[in-house]
């Protein structure tokens, strides 16, 4: 029996791994994210070759919008618009290739074997550089009219800044801008030691806890927005800060105030969604490009 290959391309790391149908990592390695187009479809081709006798598909996770196949703007890789892995290694090898957005993985990992797993109705929020998502809807992952669905950082959150995305979710909601100004407050000069910054919260640094509170403010803000749209029963907060049990009980407080004390009208209405902690974090991905190529191959089996 054959297995499958995962490759996850990151704006710092591409990370892969040789896994079974059933999500078990065999081997995993990851290297640098050439910024450089001709030589990070070099190193993906490296990839690809080292595996291609043990494997009978590939799935692909990539940033930016996917349209079925094919990579649209790229998001931090923006260089990578109009390529299509699908194409290119589908019919040199003659294999199933799939590719999906990064947000959208993660949501069919903690779908398939984490947090989500059995929700019919369900999101995943990761908050990293900028804020990813992934929907599923009747056990369906929502993918939309123009395969955009889900792509929160584009959400405009403050209109008194409107240009250059200053007042999307993707900046104000950025969980590394939010460790930045922790520790820039505190005159720390490690900006991104996610550590340092929440300790300081957990000591109840005043500064420190102050920023804390907005930003969880700010995702409890974005996850009553989801809620109002879609009416999802779970929703799961994944990426590096999530470790943190403070960060979602912090969310979930917040949320609690903002639509009990603050509107309530809108607490007597609307169900709050169950907010977890993903159970999948750096290799979220890699399980989501799975199963979204065992997806894939099922669909081409039909017919």
């Amino acid at each position: 029996m054959k297995n499958y290959l995962s490759i996850d391309i990151g704006g710092t790391e591409i990370k892969f791994a040789k896994l079974d149908s059933a999500g078990n990592i065999i081997e995993k390695d990851k290297i640098a994210t050439d910024q450089d187009k001709a030589n990070l479809l070099e190193s993906i081709d490296e990839i690809v070759n080292r595996y291609i006798s043990d494997i009978k598909g590939i799935g692909f996770c990539a940033p930016g919008k996917i349209e079925n196949t094919k990579i649209r703007f790229g998001g931090a890789l923006p260089f990578l618009d109009g390529i299509d892995f699908a194409e290119i290694y589908g019919r040199k090898f003659h294999i199933s290739v799939a590719v999906i957005n990064d947000g959208k993985a993660s949501v069919l990992a903690e779908n398939w074997l984490g947090s989500l797993k059995g929700e019919q109705n369900c999101a995943a929020i990761t908050l990293g550089t900028g804020v990813g998502g992934g929907i599923i809807i009747d056990g369906h992952l929502l993918r939309g009219t123009h395969y955009q669905a889900g792509e929160l950082s584009f959400m405009i959150n403050d209109l008194s800044h409107p240009d250059n995305m200053q007042g999307s979710l993707g900046n104000i909601g950025s969980a590394v801008n939010f460790i930045k100004k922790v520790n820039h407050k505190l005159n720390y000069p490690k900006e991104n030691d996610g550590l340092h910054a929440f300790a300081a919260i957990k000591e109840k640094s005043p500064d420190a806890l102050n920023i804390f509170e907005h930003y969880c403010l700010i995702i409890a803000g974005l996850i009553l927005n989801i809620q109002t749209v879609v009416d999802v029963d779970k929703i799961a907060i994944g990426g590096g800060i999530s470790a943190q049990p403070i960060l979602i009980s912090g969310i979930n407080k917040e949320y609690d105030k903002l639509v009990q004390e603050k509107n309530p009208i809108i607490g007597n209405t609307l169900t709050k969604p169950a907010i977890v902690s993903a159970h999948f974090r750096n290799d979220s991905n890699l399980y989501g490009s799975l199963y979204n190529l065992l997806l894939q191959i099922n669909r081409e089996n039909k017919y």
